[in-house]
């Protein structure tokens, strides 16, 4: 049934969230220990980012104080800070820095282009690599680097990407748990769990998509995180001395969606506003929360609706403070223009509102859920999305060409791909 919630107050998320949404969390309700959401942290924090340093420090683990990850991973996931906002904060940087960094906020942009085009990326995308398989192996908590990896999942919901790819390894390489459920653990806990990225993360480290699996073993450590060897119960009988073997993987089935996009327009939305009709509100979802979503800064004077989705929430139980993030978000928003919080099903909910207002303006989203339900809500206005380099026709088989093929401004305004 839907329900009308008030919008959280700053400060008192916690409490907001243990009242309103713990039937749907997967753990206990608390804060991150060292993200807080909503646009207000993400202006800060991303004034406070200097990618000098960067590609020499990125894959840095521990000591965290040598860590040069840029840390805004969960802004950037929840919309709080676009890819070309954040390609055009880094210009004028060290060049080899500027380029490192933006190859990661291509492969962001990648990511997306693949969700969007395979309608999920729910199976392995060129090798076939177990995807479901439970072990009745325990998770190494004694391992120093598992730990902590284990630790700063669980504690603060992010980890550095070279962490991720450990994790990633060790479970699915070493230990020969399925990747779905690997992937599904870390959405479950990451801030910046989104299907994308971290589908996408999965495959190409157990080796779905290169054929060949990131290999995981104690040099790797010693390099980028020595302490925790130096330190460690096991240091003297190492499960992980030596480099897993490559295992043999097979062709996955063919997947046509990878070589070519039949329409790219679909894939992509519109490249301007859509008009039909005249507009009461505006819908905003967890893929854009910030003040620079573009139907939500084209209509200030209007109030934006949010919709914790009550099915999709019971079923995927994430971590509470996954649900705080969130709801920091909303009260970050809330103390700028009128927020309108509700718990139930987005299409009632929103259909509901179209018929006592008028009409619901929305930014397109690349996600398969967001195009399932807009469908049916009829939307008013449709905004186009944020991207970086707009999907195009040809392949994404391999980013490496991919990202070749792609041309963004150097100011860092979309341009189109010349796919």
């Amino acid at each position: 049934m839907d329900r009308r919630l008030t919008c959280p107050d700053p400060g008192d998320e916690v409490a907001w969230v243990t009242t309103h949404l713990a039937d749907l969390a997967g753990d206990d309700i608390r804060a991150s220990t060292a993200f807080r959401g909503g646009q207000t942290a993400a202006d800060v924090a991303l004034a406070g980012f200097d990618v000098t340093g960067y590609a020499a420090t990125r894959s840095i683990v521990d000591p965290p104080s040598r860590r040069g990850a840029s840390r805004l991973s969960p802004f950037v996931r929840h919309g709080l800070i676009t890819l070309p906002r954040l390609w055009r904060a880094v210009a004028g940087g060290p060049a080899r820095d500027v380029e490192k960094y933006r190859d990661e906020l291509m492969w962001q942009e990648y990511a997306r282009h693949v969700y969007a085009r395979t309608r999920g990326m729910t199976s392995s995308l060129r090798y076939a690599v177990r995807e479901r398989h439970a072990s009745d192996t325990p998770w190494r908590r004694d391992m120093a680097c598992l730990d902590l990896l284990t630790t700063e999942l669980e504690s603060d919901g992010w980890l550095v990407n070279q962490s991720r790819m450990w994790f990633a390894s060790h479970w699915s390489v070493h230990e020969g748990r399925g990747w779905r459920d690997g992937e599904d653990l870390f959405f479950t806990h990451l801030l910046d769990g989104s299907r994308a990225a971290n589908r996408l993360g999965w495959q190409w480290t157990v080796g779905a998509g290169t054929g060949r699996p990131y290999g995981f073993a104690r040099a790797q450590v010693e390099r980028q995180a020595p302490a925790l060897c130096r330190t460690c119960a096991l240091r003297d009988a190492c499960p992980i001395t030596d480099y897993p073997d490559d295992p043999v993987l097979p062709p996955a089935p063919g997947n046509d969606d990878l070589r070519r996009d039949p329409d790219p327009h679909a894939t992509a939305g519109p490249r301007t506003v859509e008009v039909r009709g005249a507009t009461s509100h505006v819908w905003i979802t967890a893929e854009s929360l910030g003040d620079d979503d573009p139907a939500a800064a084209a209509h200030p004077e209007l109030p934006v609706v949010f919709v914790f989705d009550e099915a999709l929430l019971s079923a995927l139980r994430l971590s509470g403070k996954r649900l705080v993030f969130l709801a920091q978000c909303l009260a970050d928003l809330g103390a700028r223009r009128e927020v309108l919080v509700w718990r139930g099903d987005p299409v009632s909910v929103l259909s509901g509102v179209r018929h006592d207002g008028g009409g619901i303006a929305a930014t397109f989203t690349p996600v398969p859920g967001w195009q399932r339900r807009s469908r049916r809500i009829d939307l008013s206005e449709v905004h186009p999305w944020p991207w970086l380099a707009p999907p195009g026709s040809g392949p994404v088989t391999s980013f490496t060409a991919w990202r070749k093929r792609q041309r963004v401004d150097p100011g860092g305004a979309p341009a189109d791909s010349h796919e």
